[in-house]
């Protein structure tokens, strides 16, 4: 078909001129697809693809880093949901109510143990501390002890305890009490800190020690007994320290020295004792505790050698403080230089046969096992047997040191009210001293023995003891520690603490100089009679003090001028002081330090057994 073309030509549609639009299209990208590609520049990009669109940074520039946006934005949300929280719970608690958790009151053998340090610093000579533990009425005193005196190896004696009511210092008793101090600290270090007393009990001890280190010469062949006189006849009697009835503020007199040149084993292994035993407590204090050592080692040697009693042929000292033997305090000294050095020498000493045999180890004295200043016997073996029980040396010491532990396993059984040994009083006080007056210095000092003991056991693990066929536990000893010290605490058919300033009902009327006589009253050695005489109660208290004690049928008499019944001690004291620590805070503290006493053992090898004999038919 042909149609007339408007521009003057002729017009022809075909079969071409029919197709749709599909078609076309079709043909179109066949045709692109035969095309070889090629591609646009610039300008033809703009035109066809219009302005070109930039992506979103994936990193956040914090100035010295990039940081992930993703990471970013969580942490920034981690940290305010933090802070909301937080905020929201410090609301809360601020909003609700507090309940305070106080710790548990004090058990009553903790606060009796902070009274009855009181008492040593009631007993103070010398130019006192400023501390928080001085006691009010007391005041510096005896500053001339010693000085001026011609020819002497000592530039003063000033310091020290006076030892009971009056104001003389006797080196036998007063270094057993540091050396009581010193082991109940070693063993109890923890109980004493959490009575808030360690550092007041070391203060103690270092006044002690101090003391003794200026009371010998280097070589301790000269060593001074005593400071002040007691005995009637020499001199005169205004310069009697016994006699007299005085302030030791108020002393105004040339005090006495009395000295041992010789024959002094049982003092200078004593004074060796309490050194020896303070190294210990203050090993800390490495130039100290070295100076003590060193003092403990010269004293143990003099007395290895002089041989004899300190208190012999009638010297002044025995009319006070007799001793009865030495050999026990050699072997007391002996253990506790082998614990504060090391050195084995100290230990094949105290456990050879010959030196047990005479200290009395294998005794049966009705005195045996009473543990006191005259006898270290009981201490010194249960010091040894601490040593078997948890180092367990074997040969050559075992022999001697399980004979140690099974007269240590004795002496407790006496204690125990199914053995007769020792009576009761009807209140049940037990009775070592056999119905002597002053009882109570020997009961403190089994009740801590059978303490410590009990401790021992425990931390080795072992549930207790025979006493013969019979088995009896730990239990046992803390039961008769227990008891003994709750009758000196006022347990007892009279109802009265025998320790100054517990409880409230307690001796008023005290044996004591000083805490007889008003701290503002003057008095001379004989004007201070009337108030030894008065019927009043003392005008200062000596909080702490034990008291001598009652009587074997339980009775007691508050009065000033009978000291068998109202006059403390320093030994006493000591003994008390220890029994009080072993038994306070039992649930919560624990038992003993284990270590320290033998911080400064190195370990010992066992020795090979010699063979045996031979077999002879």
């Amino acid at each position: 078909m042909y149609g007339r073309d408007p521009w003057g030509g002729p017009l022809e549609i075909n079969a071409a001129d029919s197709m749709t639009d599909d078609d076309r299209s079709r043909n179109l990208q066949d045709l692109d697809r035969a095309t070889p590609s090629r591609p646009l520049d610039e300008t033809q990009q703009s035109w066809l693809l219009g302005p070109k669109v930039l992506k979103k940074k994936k990193y956040v520039d914090l100035g010295c880093i990039l940081v992930s946006r993703k990471i970013f934005l969580w942490t920034l949300g981690t940290i305010v949901v933090t802070a909301l929280l937080s905020g929201f719970i410090t609301l809360i608690v601020k909003t609700l109510p507090h309940h305070h958790h106080k710790e548990p009151p004090p058990d009553n053998y903790t606060i009796a143990l902070r009274t009855a340090l009181k008492f040593f610093n009631a007993q103070q000579s010398g130019k006192l501390p400023k501390n928080i533990y001085n006691v009010s009425w007391r005041h510096d005193s005896c500053l001339q002890d010693g000085k001026g005196d011609p020819g002497q190896c000592y530039k003063d004696l000033v310091g020290g305890y006076y030892d009971a009511g009056d104001s003389i210092k006797f080196n036998f008793p007063m270094s057993y009490a540091m050396t009581m101090l010193s082991w109940s600290v070693i063993e109890y270090s923890a109980k004493y800190q959490a009575a808030g007393e360690l550092e007041h009990v070391k203060e103690l001890i270092k006044w002690g020690t101090d003391y003794f280190l200026k009371t010998f010469n280097s070589s301790a062949d000269n060593i001074y007994v005593m400071v002040g006189s007691g005995v009637s006849g020499r001199g005169s009697e205004l310069h009697n320290d016994h006699y007299c009835w005085m302030r030791p503020e108020d002393i105004h007199y040339k005090r006495t020295v009395s000295q041992c040149y010789s024959s002094c084993s049982d003092l200078a292994a004593e004074m060796a004792a309490a050194l020896a035993s303070a190294s210990i407590v203050f090993k800390d204090n490495r130039l100290y505790s070295k100076n003590l050592v060193h003092g403990a080692k010269t004293l143990y040697r003099f007395a290895t050698t002089s041989r004899n009693r300190y208190s012999q042929n009638g010297k002044e000292s025995s009319k006070f403080y007799n001793s009865s033997m030495f050999e026990d305090e050699l072997l007391w000294g002996g253990a506790w230089l082998y614990y504060a050095t090391g050195n084995v020498t100290y230990l094949e000493r105290v456990t050879s046969h010959h030196m047990a045999e005479k200290a009395g180890a294998f005794g049966n004295s009705p005195y045996y096992g009473v543990f006191s200043w005259d006898n270290k016997l009981p201490g010194a073996q249960l010091l040894l047997t601490r040593m078997r029980l948890f180092l367990s040396p074997g040969y050559p010491y075992e022999d001697m040191l399980s004979e140690f532990h099974n007269q240590t396993g004795r002496v407790m059984c006496s204690y125990l009210p199914y053995y007769k040994k020792f009576n009761r009083t009807n209140g049940g006080l037990i009775q070592l001293n056999h119905g002597a007056p002053q009882p109570l210095q020997y009961v403190a000092n089994a009740a801590f023995l059978a303490a410590l003991f009990s401790d021992y056991l425990e931390a080795a693990d072992t549930p207790g003891w025979y006493c013969g066929p019979n088995f009896y536990t730990t239990e046992f000893l803390r039961d008769f520690s227990r008891s003994q010290i709750d009758y000196i605490l006022g347990k007892n058919p009279r109802k009265m603490s025998y320790v100054v300033g517990y409880g409230q009902r307690y001796p008023k009327q005290v044996h004591h100089r000083g805490a007889s006589i008003p701290k503002n009253m003057k008095e001379t050695c004989t004007g201070g009679f009337k108030w030894k005489k008065s019927k009043k109660n003392n005008p200062n208290a000596i909080n702490g003090a034990m008291v001598a004690g009652p009587d074997k049928h339980d009775g007691f008499h508050d009065i000033r001028t009978n000291y068998n019944y109202t006059e403390p001690t320093l030994a006493g004291n000591a003994g008390l002081v220890a029994a009080l620590v072993a038994l306070s805070g039992e649930k919560a503290v624990g038992g003993i330090d284990k270590n320290t006493m033998f911080s400064a053992v190195p370990p010992l090898v066992m020795a090979t057994p010699p063979p045996p004999a031979p077999w002879t038919p």
